[in-house]
């Protein structure tokens, strides 16, 4: 088996990131530097035309898009617990994973790149501030989850709705948001976080947890 994984520290890549660390599988991490603009070299177009990150390399097979990669280790790693075995709880899991993916996530470019949606600078201003109210209350959502994990958002074993929550939140301190505002998923981030292989990638990528900072 062999497995290769493109992802940008601090990316949504960082879910497949910490799946492949709990999964204890080998596999060759290839960081993918955003700020200096390396998903536009034409090494990696020739992977993903769209510039984007996850990428995962499996045999050969190219496989872009964070919910088919996380679909495609669940069914390659059954063992890892990324998802839930077929049924009820796989069904709620996989509506939760594809909210944050389609809603939560856009919302978050609204604040982080308002330049995708337009070139006026005035409503650049407007879409920043308007993603960011939004964004809050997308975040007041994932929190009532949270609230009720035991003690995983999908039960005993940790798994990707973990390390989506982590990463939604930790965007939340771009957005002005103080992620202990936030108790229970911030109480579940840092308890994803502290698990001996999701520190692996933590480390890795260099995160930090709460990016929030006051205004001044």
């Amino acid at each position: 088996m062999s497995l290769k994984l493109y992802f940008a520290p601090g990316a949504c890549s960082f879910v497949p990131h910490s799946m492949l660390e709990l999964a204890g599988v080998e596999f060759e991490p290839a960081s993918v530097k955003l700020h200096k603009g390396e998903q536009r070299s034409a090494e990696y177009l020739a992977l993903n035309p769209r510039g984007q990150v996850p990428v995962l390399v499996d045999d050969g097979q190219v496989i872009t898009q964070i919910v088919a990669i996380l679909l495609h280790l669940d069914a390659k790693l059954p063992q890892a617990g990324i998802l839930p075995a077929p049924g009820p709880a796989r069904t709620r899991a996989l509506q939760t994973l594809a909210w944050m993916n389609n809603t939560v996530h856009p919302t978050f470019t609204h604040v982080f790149m308002p330049e995708k949606f337009t070139d006026d600078e005035a409503a650049k201003q407007a879409i920043r501030a308007y993603g960011a109210q939004s964004y809050r209350g997308l975040l007041g959502e994932i929190e009532a989850l949270a609230a009720q994990a035991s003690p995983w958002m999908m039960g005993e074993r940790p798994g990707a709705l973990d390390a989506y929550t982590l990463t939604l939140l930790r965007w939340g301190g771009y957005a002005g948001i103080d992620p202990t505002g936030l108790p229970a998923a911030w109480d579940l981030a840092q308890r994803f976080a502290a698990l001996p292989a999701v520190a692996r990638a933590v480390e890795r990528e260099r995160l930090q947890l709460n990016v929030y900072k006051p205004a001044a």
